[in-house]
């Protein structure tokens, strides 16, 4: 065996023996903080329809508190127990996944013991607060796969609910404010593009320059004439939609079959762009410039333009991103309403391999733990709320930290500027 072999191998083991005790861990919280804080009897009651939705009707799910959580935290720590001296191999990702589930769900029982928690508006609310990470994360893709590191979706997000706002609010066509909010963020990506790849400029520079420029002048406008004239504030949001037949799924139908046009769109989109990268002869080239550009270059793949056309249709997708909080969600422009989703949609973007199935994967993750802190946070708990909406920060770092899926590897030639050589 050689070195090499032998720090992987070492690696492998300390990283089984870490799981292993996050399992015990997460097994003994439920027992000592979840378990003993429930008297004896009580019953956690979870609503299984969404609030005022008639279709794909489920009864009431009634869980005994108390038996339930002792044998989730028993199984937690025999799992823990075994991961630690004998490992799970290539399950361990799976197991960890479940382990993090059980312990939710086991959270979710505690906080909801005596009361009635509508799980299924939390799954819903959940798919709509991952939209814009998702979206976000797609953007991220798009430029990274073309060797662009982009670290402006942030404004670029902003940017395009501002825009979005103000076009639906003087127009009041929907449909006319969202293409504005699209164009407002390619805008933006095409000044990202132009610097990166024209003049060589440092491409988290490039990007962090475009954040702060959007953020003062999203807040320049918004404190000036969006809160003084509330008619250009105030704008038609894209009502809800639901899908024939398919609503009418028990549990499900309601949660994914009755949704905005921003939820259809992540799902439609992720379908094109997954069919894209590695479907078609457009994403061979596109991630051909994003591993190697000089081959690329080589074999006739205009470079440049390919990076050109990503970067800018990213920037489409993070001004899509951004119309989600002005058109489909408050109907309204405030600043920083973005709450830093684009930077969590870079987090996704890694957390699923540059992947657009696996990045929406993330991005319902994150998402559910936005959902989570919210409806825990109304209520009720004895958790300080500020804890509680923590959440989705804490399970970020959780992920970019490595304990899920160990490392992950971007495209080769990301963030490196590529210099045609003269013939």
């Amino acid at each position: 065996m050689s070195e090499q072999q032998r720090i992987q191998g070492g690696r492998v083991k300390l990283r089984d023996r870490i799981v292993g005790i996050i399992f015990v861990v997460l097994g003994l919280v439920i027992y000592l903080f979840f378990y003993k804080a429930i008297a004896s009897g009580t019953v956690s009651t979870f609503i299984m329809t969404p609030g005022g939705i008639t279709r794909g009707v489920v009864g009431n799910w009634i869980i005994p508190a108390r038996p339930v959580l002792i044998v989730l935290a028993m199984i937690l720590i025999g799992i823990g127990i075994y991961q630690f001296f004998f490992g799970l191999g290539k399950q361990g990702n799976l197991f960890l996944a479940l382990a993090c589930v059980a312990f939710v769900f086991s959270f979710l029982i505690y906080v909801s013991a005596g009361k009635r928690l509508n799980l299924a508006s939390l799954f819903s609310s959940a798919l709509s607060m991952a939209v814009p990470i998702t979206l976000a994360s797609f953007s991220g893709i798009l430029c990274e796969r073309s060797g662009i590191v982009n670290i402006a979706i942030e404004g670029m997000m902003l940017m395009g609910a501002m825009v979005g706002s103000i076009v639906g609010s003087i127009t009041k066509n929907i449909w006319l404010a969202l293409a504005m909010a699209m164009i407002g963020g390619g805008l933006l990506a095409l000044v990202h593009a132009w610097m990166s790849i024209k003049y060589k400029v440092n491409q988290i520079i490039s990007g962090t320059v475009i954040n702060i420029f959007s953020m003062g002048m999203t807040s320049y406008i918004s404190s000036m004439y969006l809160q003084n004239i509330q008619s250009l504030n105030k704008t038609p949001r894209f009502p809800s939609v639901s899908i024939p037949l398919l609503a009418d799924i028990p549990f499900i139908g309601p949660i994914v079959f009755y949704n905005s046009l921003f939820v259809y769109g992540m799902i439609l989109l992720m379908i094109i762009l997954q069919f894209a990268l590695f479907r078609t002869r457009w994403g061979l080239r596109l991630r051909s410039v994003g591993e190697h550009p000089k081959a690329a270059d080589t074999l006739g793949i205009n470079v440049y333009k390919t990076q050109y056309t990503a970067v800018i249709l990213g920037g489409l997708m993070a001004g899509f991103a951004g119309a989600y909080f002005s058109l489909g969600s408050v109907g309204r422009f405030d600043e920083g309403m973005t709450a830093g989703k684009g930077y969590i949609g870079l987090a996704a973007m890694i957390f699923g391999g540059w992947n657009p199935f696996n990045a929406m994967m993330a991005g319902i993750l994150f998402g559910f733990a936005d959902a989570m802190a919210s409806s825990v946070s109304i209520l009720g708990s004895s958790i300080p709320g500020q804890f509680i909406n923590m959440l989705p920060y804490v399970v970020t770092m959780i992920v970019l930290a490595g304990l899920v899926g160990g490392h992950s590897t971007g495209p080769a030639a990301s963030g490196v500027p590529y210099e045609k050589e003269s013939t």
